[in-house]
């Protein structure tokens, strides 16, 4: 047999999970990820993850956004077409608020979008955890922790029994193989 692309722990409830990620968080592990059917309140903390990185792209998008607007009218108004109308400047940061603020706006949802995408990781169109065969119960009424075999910690026995000592349903390992 191979080595297997991680080990997979199934629990029946959310406490359960919520124990279970503090403890392989204590343990040291550094790859591996929680499943579960709906968001559990406080497992972001017992997992230990930090905050995301996503609002950075949305204001980088937003201020990326307001200085185009600005930068384009203040270039119109100076260069492209430049037009005197009632003896004021050719440039006012009042008259192109508008485009800026709506440059700001769809910048930032662009850069929020591309954002998640990139912290995602995503397009993830396959993942060797579906070849678990209760993978379906994970998005109803199951919970798991996975923990990789590229983790530095990883041991096919000692994480198996760490694994075990939590108390699941059920430990297996998951191969990277497609099931056919």
């Amino acid at each position: 047999m191979s080595k297997p692309y991680g080990y997979i722990a199934l629990f029946e409830s959310a406490p359960a999970i919520y124990h279970a990620a503090q403890s392989v968080r204590e343990a040291g592990y550094k790859r591996w990820d929680v499943l579960t059917p709906f968001p559990v309140h406080g497992l972001d903390g017992a997992m230990g993850l930090k905050r995301s990185k996503v609002p950075v792209f949305t204001l980088c998008g937003g201020v990326i956004g307001f200085i185009t607007g600005m930068l384009t009218a203040w270039y119109m108004g100076q260069f492209d077409y430049p037009l005197i109308v009632g003896g004021k400047p050719f440039f006012s940061p009042i008259f192109p608020f508008p485009v800026a603020y709506e440059l700001t706006i769809l910048l930032a949802a662009f850069g929020t979008l591309g954002g998640m995408f990139i912290t995602n990781q995503l397009p993830m169109h396959y993942h060797p955890v579906m070849n678990y065969d209760k993978f379906r119960h994970l998005t109803d009424d199951k919970f798991a922790v996975f923990i990789e075999a590229e983790d530095e910690l990883f041991s096919e026995t000692g994480t198996r029994e760490f694994l075990e000592n939590l108390g699941p349903a059920e430990v297996a390992a998951i191969s990277d193989e497609e099931e056919e």
